[in-house]
C-alpha cells in the first residue's frame, strides 16, 4: 500500500531542468586527494589528474576545499587572500587548466568560499592590529573594549566552537593591553563584521573574480553565521556552544539579516546565469535546529541549496530515517528547492566507522554493510547528493593517529581527541601495498602529510576498480542507474507499508528502494531480483543491513 506522495507544493521560480536539482557532487579535500609534486600534500594538478577517475565514477561535478593562500591554521579555512592560489597547491594558471579540463569532461566545478571569517594574516586584519580603536580598519571586524576596571575580561561570555573563549585580546601599537576581537573558531580566524557595508562589497568582488574564471558555483562555509546579535549580550549557556562541533550560539548564528546576504549573492549568480544560460549554484553549509529554519535559506531568491545534515546525524533506525526524510521533503522541497542529502564530509567521522559505533577497523564489517545500504538509499531519494572523497572506497576513520601528527585546531585548543577531524582527512590510497599508496606521484616513497595505516591497502582504488563487489562499483552502478532511470533524481517519493525496522519507498512509476535496518532477513517488498543491492540479496528476501532497488509492483507487507 502506498501513502500519498511527498513533494514540494510551495512557490518556485526555478527552472525545472536546472542541473543542480538532482546532481551528485563529489567533495575533493584537495590536500588529501592526489599529490602531483611528491611533497606529501595534494594539489590542484593532482585534482586535474584525478578528473578521469571521477568522470568514470559518474558524478556530475566536484567541490574543492579551500586552496587559497593561507597560513593553514585550519587547513585553508583561514584565508589570507581570496583571489589567488596557495603555492603549496599550485597557481592560478594551474587552476585555469583544471577548470578547462573539468569543462571538457562535462564536470561542474564548485569552490569553497569562507565569508564568516578570514585569516589573522589577511591584510585587513593586519591593518586593524596597528590601527586605532574605533578606526575604519577595526570596523571590518568585531573589536570591543574588555569588561572590568582595566578591561581584562572579554566583552561577553561567548565560547569558540573549537574550544576556549571566543575573544582574544591584542596588544596595542604602544605596547599596552588593548581591545578584544571576536573569533568563533580560532584566534587565527577573526570574524568579519557583516554590518559593515565594506564586507559585502569585498565578497561580491571575490564572487565575480572566480565566476569570471568560469566556476559553476560556490559551497558557502558557515552560511548561517556572518551576522551577530547587534548588542552581543552574554549567552545563557555559553559552554553549550562548544559541546558539539555542530552546536550553534543563537546570538551569533541564524540572525535575520543573513538572508539579505544570500539575496545579494543570488542576484550575482543570476546575473551570470542570464549571460549564457549556464546556471551558477550557491549551496550553503547551514546548521540550524529545524528543517523549517533550514528551508528559509533556500527560498526562491536566496541559496539554491543547503546541505541537510539531519540524515547524516540520524541514528541507524528505520523510524528515525523516515521521520528525517519526511520532514526534509515537506519543509525544504516546499520552497521550490530540492533537498541536498549528505552522509559525510571533511568535518565528520567517516560513515563506515560512524555506523559501526566508532569501534575501529575490526568492527567495520557491520559499519560497511550499513554504509553501503545508506548510500543506496541516499541515491534513491529525490533531490541532490554530495559524496565525500573516499566514501566510494568504503574508507573507515583512522582512529589511532599519534598525537604528534594531529593538526586539527580542535585538538590544539582542547587537548581532546573527541571531536578531531584528522581521521577522515588522511590522504587517499590509490594503489600498491604500502604508503604512500600512489598518493604522492612526484617522488617514490614521499611521506603524506598525515600517515596512512597499513590497512589502507585493502581500500586502494586499484583494488576497488578490480572488485565488482566493492563500494566503488556500488556507487558507480547506483549513479549510472540514477542517470538512466526516469523515476530517480528529482520528483516525488511514496512510503510503502513495511515490517518494523524496514524502510521502503517508491519513486515514480514502479521503482522501489527498501532498506532493512535490522539484523534478520525479511521478505522483499517486490517479487523478483533487484536491479541493484548493497549486499547479497537472494530472491524473495532482504537481508539485514542491506538496501536494494527493484522495479515492479509492491507486495503486501
Amino acid at each position: 500500500m502506498l501513502s500519498a506522495p511527498l513533494a514540494g507544493t510551495g512557490p518556485s521560480v526555478r527552472t525545472p531542468t536546472a542541473w543542480w536539482r538532482d546532481a551528485v557532487i563529489y567533495q575533493v579535500y584537495v590536500r588529501s586527494f592526489l599529490d602531483s609534486t611528491g611533497d606529501g600534500i595534494g594539489d590542484l594538478a593532482g585534482v586535474r589528474a584525478g578528473l578521469p577517475y571521477l568522470k568514470k565514477l559518474g558524478v556530475d561535478g566536484i567541490w574543492l576545499s579551500p586552496f587559497y593562500p593561507s597560513p593553514q591554521h585550519d587547513h585553508g579555512y583561514d584565508v589570507a587572500d581570496y583571489c589567488d592560489v596557495d603555492p603549496v597547491y599550485g597557481d592560478l594558471g594551474e587552476f585555469d587548466r583544471l577548470m578547462a579540463d573539468a569543462r571538457r569532461l562535462g564536470l561542474k566545478l564548485l569552490l569553497d568560499i569562507v565569508p564568516n571569517h578570514c585569516s589573522s594574516e589577511h591584510p585587513w586584519f593586519r591593518e586593524a592590529l596597528v590601527a586605532e580603536p574605533g578606526s575604519p580598519a577595526r570596523a571590518r571586524f568585531h573589536f570591543a573594549d574588555g569588561r572590568g576596571p582595566t578591561g581584562d575580561e572579554p566583552p561577553n561570555n561567548w565560547r569558540a566552537m573549537f574550544g576556549g573563549p571566543a575573544w582574544s585580546r591584542i596588544t596595542e601599537s604602544d605596547g599596552t593591553p588593548g581591545q578584544w576581537y571576536l573569533h568563533l573558531f580560532t584566534p587565527e580566524q577573526p570574524d568579519l563584521n557583516w554590518r559593515n557595508p565594506e564586507t559585502g562589497e569585498f565578497f561580491e568582488h571575490v564572487l565575480r573574480f572566480w565566476l569570471d574564471r568560469g566556476v559553476d558555483g560556490f559551497r558557502i562555509d558557515v552560511a548561517a553565521g556572518l551576522y551577530k546579535h547587534p548588542e552581543m549580550p552574554d549567552s545563557d549557556d555559553p559552554y553549550a556552544d562548544e559541546r558539539t562541533r555542530d552546536s550553534v550560539n543563537p546570538l551569533a548564528w541564524n540572525q535575520p539579516e543573513v538572508h539579505d546576504v544570500w539575496r545579494r549573492w543570488r542576484s550575482v549568480s543570476d546575473e551570470y546565469t542570464a549571460r549564457d544560460g549556464r546556471e551558477r549554484l550557491l549551496v550553503g553549509e547551514v546548521s540550524v535546529p529545524t528543517a523549517r529554519e533550514h528551508a528559509e535559506y533556500v527560498r526562491p531568491d536566496e541559496l539554491h541549496q543547503a546541505f541537510f545534515f539531519d540524515l547524516l546525524s540520524a541514528p541507524w533506525d528505520a523510524a528515525a530515517f523516515r521521520s528525517t526524510i519526511t520532514e526534509a521533503i515537506r519543509d525544504i522541497a516546499g520552497t521550490g528547492s530540492t533537498v541536498t542529502w549528505v552522509l559525510n564530509n571533511h568535518d565528520q567521522v567517516r560513515t563506515v566507522t560512524r555506523y559501526a559505533g566508532e569501534v575501529g577497523v575490526e568492527g567495520s564489517g557491520l559499519g560497511a554493510a550499513r554504509a553501503r545500504a545508506a548510500a543506496l538509499l541516499m541515491l534513491a531519494l529525490p533531490g541532490a547528493a554530495y559524496v565525500y572523497q573516499g566514501e566510494e572506497l568504503g574508507l573507515p576513520e583512522v582512529l589511532d593517529l599519534p598525537d604528534e601528527v594531529l593538526t586539527d585546531p580542535i585538538f590544539r585548543r582542547t587537548g581532546s581527541r573527541a571531536r578531531i577531524r584528522d581521521g577522515c582527512r588522511v590522504p587517499l590510497p590509490w594503489s600498491g601495498h604500502a604508503s604512500p599508496f600512489g598518493f604522492s606521484q612526484g617522488a617514490e616513497g614521499a611521506r603524506p602529510w598525515l600517515p596512512q595505516p597499513e590497512w589502507f591497502a585493502e581500500h586502494a582504488t586499484d583494488r576497488a576498480l578490480a572488485d565488482t563487489r566493492s563500494f566503488w562499483h556500488l556507487y558507480r552502478e547506483g549513479l549510472q542507474l540514477r542517470r538512466s532511470l526516469p523515476q530517480l533524481g528529482e520528483g516525488t517519493l511514496r512510503w510503502l507499508d513495511a515490517p518494523p525496522q524496514v524502510l521502503a519507498v517508491a519513486r515514480g512509476d514502479g521503482l522501489i528502494c527498501a532498506v532493512n535496518f535490522g539484523t534478520e532477513p525479511v521478505p522483499a517488498p517486490v517479487t523478483g531480483s533487484p536491479l541493484l543491492a548493497s549486499g547479497p540479496c537472494p530472491d524473495g528476501m532482504l537481508p539485514g543491513a542491506t538496501a536494494a532497488w527493484w522495479t515492479g509492483e509492491a507486495t503486501p507487507a
